[in-house]
């Protein structure tokens, strides 16, 4: 017998689960974003090719800044072909000017040393100098992603498919643990002599000293590489070579919740795998040949065209990625050259220092020159492989980046013409631009004195290279006593800035202390330090700087 009412009942039912589940999906879809997020390992042993360990080796993921070790593959390939020496200048363009942190911040029109480049993208992670290597080899970013994918392929990364030169965000650039792993072995069984660069802690650019951001060198015996990588749409990645005993082994994490966590993992694989890895002479065929059909490297551009990006298409909602997480805000630190378009796809900045205060994400325009407007393409997993790289404009995410720290220390050379200028916040995540101011000398008759070692608004320790001579040009009136600094900033205003944050976040061992700036110079530059003194004993003063480093200040103790 039919109840009155049931088929209107259970069609409304069926109506509403109906839109339940359409509902749950998209919300799937858009939480996922299209990206491929997901934590995989590998641990492989370069003498044997055994594997010691993988978890998710051969799912999809994106590189990040890894990605540019392929990039510098394809430089080093250049230098061994001859086409470009250590000393080659590389032009600079203005796309590449406007690239995302981080950054080395050179100009349109300039020009950078190989070797500085080289240097750049390893320990700044410089993803404006990726695209001017890219440029100069291949005349485009596109251009230059399609040798990249094809030179991957032919290592026999299989799964890898590349967009852009520097790993910004852009959910076409994907790659697998296991093919990272192949990259690793390659770029130093190839080119032994410019893989060294990949064990420099730190080096020096117009007289400012950019720190390795990879924290494996020298944590752990026999680390020599290679490169670290973070996005909100990859985690944070690692890619490690350790050789030690004979044992060769290469190490690669995805998808780390944090850059300690990421750390902390590879350390553990390291030391489970190492002692079951051969020891002995490399039984498996060395990388160390050109790849088959390697020899259609391109030559080098002179002159570069430097045409405004194209307007790109409006990209449907459901195209944009969506952060998987909450992120942490802060300051962000954009430099004066960084724009935004209202009608451009705006991508979050690659964040590779991963030890400081945070800074929110910089908008940016993705579009590169020389494109022609298109649709977004959708590529399927088990299409990248086979896929060549479309000359679309990357779709950039539009998630918030995870907050990071970034420790930059100003060093000028006394001789040096050239001065950095930093963002309306030093110590944050910015851009580091150059430009040559005259020669200052002594303005004052103040003493001076060599400058030591020491310890800069950041969390941890940093010794900074010996210079000639220190002046300070508006000294406060004399202090006596025991004081602490917190930082040395662009401008009077920064400094005082710091200072009043300071006191807030750490009012009590801050209550009955002195606040004050001091103007000071090194060689071409000047800046301010943000100090607090009339601790009347050496652990009060210590006290203070414990509770200002929890909450993520720099601190060091003096003495007046």
């Amino acid at each position: 017998m039919q109840v009155p009412g049931m088929g209107t009942r259970l069609l409304r039912a069926g109506a509403t689960l109906l839109a339940i589940s359409v509902l749950g999906a998209g919300a799937a879809e858009a939480a996922s974003g299209g990206w491929q997020r997901g934590y995989a390992d590998i641990v492989i042993d370069a003498n044997t090719g055994k594997v010691l360990h993988q978890d998710d080796a051969d799912s999809l993921r994106h590189p990040a800044s890894v990605t540019k070790v392929m990039t510098l593959y394809l430089l080093f390939e250049q230098l061994e072909a001859g086409k470009l020496r250590l000393n080659s200048q590389l032009k600079v363009s203005s796309y590449a000017s406007k690239q995302q942190p981080s950054k080395l911040g050179v100009k349109a029109g300039s020009t950078i040393q190989v070797e500085d480049a080289i240097q750049a993208l390893i320990t700044r992670s410089a993803n404006d100098v990726a695209v001017v290597i890219a440029e100069n080899i291949s005349g485009s970013v596109p251009e230059f992603a399609r040798l990249m994918t094809r030179r991957a392929h032919q290592l026999g990364m299989s799964r890898t498919n590349y967009v852009n030169p520097n790993g910004l965000p852009d959910k076409r650039q994907l790659t697998t643990a296991r093919d990272l792993a192949t990259l690793g072995r390659a770029i130093q069984e190839r080119f032994p002599t410019y893989y060294k660069y990949f064990e420099e802690r730190s080096f020096m650019y117009h007289g400012v000293a950019i720190r390795n951001h990879n924290r494996m060198l020298g944590r752990m015996k026999g680390v020599d590489g290679i490169k670290t990588g973070y996005t909100n749409a990859s985690g944070f990645n690692l890619l490690t070579s350790v050789k030690r005993d004979g044992r060769y082994v290469i190490a690669v994490v995805l998808g780390g919740r944090s850059a300690a966590s990421r750390d902390n993992r590879m350390v553990a694989l390291l030391n489970d795998t190492l002692s079951r890895a051969y020891s002995g002479r490399q039984m498996v065929a060395r990388m160390d040949k050109a790849p088959v059909d390697a020899d259609d490297l391109p030559t080098p551009v002179v002159a570069l065209a430097t045409p405004t990006p194209p307007a790109p298409p409006a990209v449907s909602p459901e195209e944009v990625p969506v952060p998987l997480a909450n992120p942490r805000f802060a300051l962000a630190s954009a430099a004066a050259s960084v724009t935004s378009s209202a009608s451009a796809p705006l991508a979050m900045a690659e964040v590779e220092d991963e030890d400081t205060m945070a800074t929110a994400s910089i908008p940016m325009p993705l579009a590169a020159p020389q494109q022609a407007a298109r649709a977004p393409v959708k590529v399927e997993a088990a299409q990248v492989a086979a896929a060549p790289v479309e000359d679309t404009p990357p779709v950039g995410s539009a998630a918030p980046i995870v907050p990071v720290n970034v420790k930059t220390v100003a060093v000028v050379s006394p001789n040096s013409a050239a001065t950095a200028h930093f963002s309306n916040q030093p110590g944050i995540l910015g851009t580091l631009s150059f430009s040559p101011l005259p020669g200052s000398g002594v303005k004052t008759a103040a003493a001076q004195r060599a400058i030591k070692p020491i310890e800069v608004a950041s969390v941890g320790d940093v010794a900074i290279p010996r210079q000639d001579t220190e002046v300070a040009e508006k000294t406060a009136a004399p202090r006596s006593g025991w004081a602490i600094q917190i930082g040395a900033y662009g401008s009077e205003a920064d400094a005082r800035a710091q200072i009043a944050r300071a006191q807030k976040k750490v009012p009590g061992p801050l209550a009955n202390v002195d606040p004050y700036t001091e103007e000071a110079t090194k060689g071409s530059t000047t800046f301010v330090r943000a100090r607090f003194a009339g601790f009347d004993a050496e652990a009060a003063a210590r006290k203070a700087c414990s509770a200002l480093k929890r909450q993520d200040f720099g601190c060091m103790v003096f003495r007046n």
